[in-house]
């Protein structure tokens, strides 16, 4: 659309019905934009309360103080996110969802844990500036040591792993026709990935020297391994 438009009154499409609809968005388009201009804000607020708390601690942060960096209403907080823990964890729900979008855009034939591994390093590798895997992102480290320190933290950490990591088991029980909630399969398979993520984020953020996608790759060895040695 030109950045240019005629002045109100004018006679360029004053006519009736003159230029009607012309420029105007259309209901997905419209659509579309709110649930951008959504993301975009829900991301400054968890950007803001991961910010905060890095930088005082979760003892100091109050919702408020996230409003007032995000410039938005508290009523705007509480459409996006039931509690302060839920902000500052947002990213990593983001990350959990990402990589499940790697696993739903993964070959039909390919094994589940192998489709796991494969969106993970997916998600490890992905070039895109404004969402960078862990290893890449400032502060992470910092925020995983939080969440095992911080009660409050841990209990969210754990309600959105566990929400995402249903999430997984019903991709998978979907890719291979079996039924999530009676059937093993699915939720042992997502189990060996996830637990091969969670061993390699444990070490890399004990471990300063700790190469995240390098572990990552000795994880899921060790996780496919009968047994481990």
């Amino acid at each position: 659309m030109s950045s240019e438009q005629p002045a109100p009154g004018t006679g360029a499409g004053t006519g009736a019905g003159a230029g009607a609809g012309a420029g105007a968005d259309g209901p997905g388009e419209a659509a579309g934009r709110r649930e951008r201009k959504a993301r975009r804000t829900r991301e400054a607020m968890a950007a803001a309360a991961l910010r905060l708390t890095l930088a005082h601690g979760l003892a100091a942060l109050a919702v408020e103080d996230v409003t007032d960096a995000a410039d938005v209403s508290r009523r705007t907080f509480s459409r996006h996110f039931a509690s302060r823990e839920d902000a500052v964890l947002d990213c990593l729900r983001a990350d959990f969802t990402r990589i499940n979008e790697a696993l739903a855009a993964r070959p039909a034939a390919e094994a589940p844990v192998a489709a796991y591994r494969a969106a993970v390093t997916a998600w490890l590798h992905d070039p895109d500036p404004e969402h960078p895997a862990w290893h890449r992102r400032p502060g992470m480290r910092d925020l995983f040591v939080l969440i095992d320190e911080e009660p409050a933290l841990t209990a969210a950490f754990r309600r959105i792993s566990v929400a995402e990591e249903e999430r997984s088991i019903r991709l998978v029980a979907a890719r291979l026709g079996l039924h999530p909630e009676t059937d093993l399969r699915p939720a042992v398979a997502v189990g060996l990935g996830v637990a091969a993520l969670h061993a390699a984020t444990r070490t890399w953020v004990r471990d300063p020297a700790g190469d995240l996608p390098t572990l990552l790759d000795r994880a899921f060895d060790l996780a496919a391994a009968e047994p481990p040695s």
